[in-house]
């Protein structure tokens, strides 16, 4: 299958969060993780699913400024890239090789009949 970019964005905007890109089909695949990444899988946190972004995004650092959809200011907190291992409409399982996070990882649709962008990130235990 290959791999493919992935990266995650410290975004200080209206609320600090960080933004997890996973490259996918020509596009940004996004979610917002307002906690931020763990590396505990015990730890399991919200994802919400935002818009797709463009590829030359994944690795962008800098201000975005006032009145412009995400103002503020971005840092690249960790990159690299990914192996889809699984892909489906409510579950995602990824290999990240990056910086900080590597191992396999899980995004999980969380309550999809109540808010389906509301997801779950964690790291899948190894054995």
């Amino acid at each position: 299958m290959g791999e493919f970019k992935y990266s995650v964005q410290k975004h200080d905007a209206s609320t600090l969060h960080y933004d997890l890109r996973l490259e996918r089909k020509g596009v940004l695949k996004s979610w917002a993780i307002p906690k931020g990444p763990s590396e505990d899988p015990s730890d399991k946190r919200l994802a919400i699913r935002t818009e797709n972004h463009p590829l030359d995004y994944a690795f962008f650092e800098g201000e975005i400024e006032e009145g412009k959809y995400g103002a503020g200011t971005v840092e690249l907190w960790d990159h690299g890239t990914y192996e889809p291992i699984k892909w489906r409409k409510d579950e995602i399982i990824v290999r990240i090789d990056g910086g900080k996070l590597n191992g396999k990882y899980v995004l999980i649709r969380f309550q999809p009949d109540e808010n389906p962008e509301n997801w779950l990130f964690f790291k899948k235990k190894e054995r």
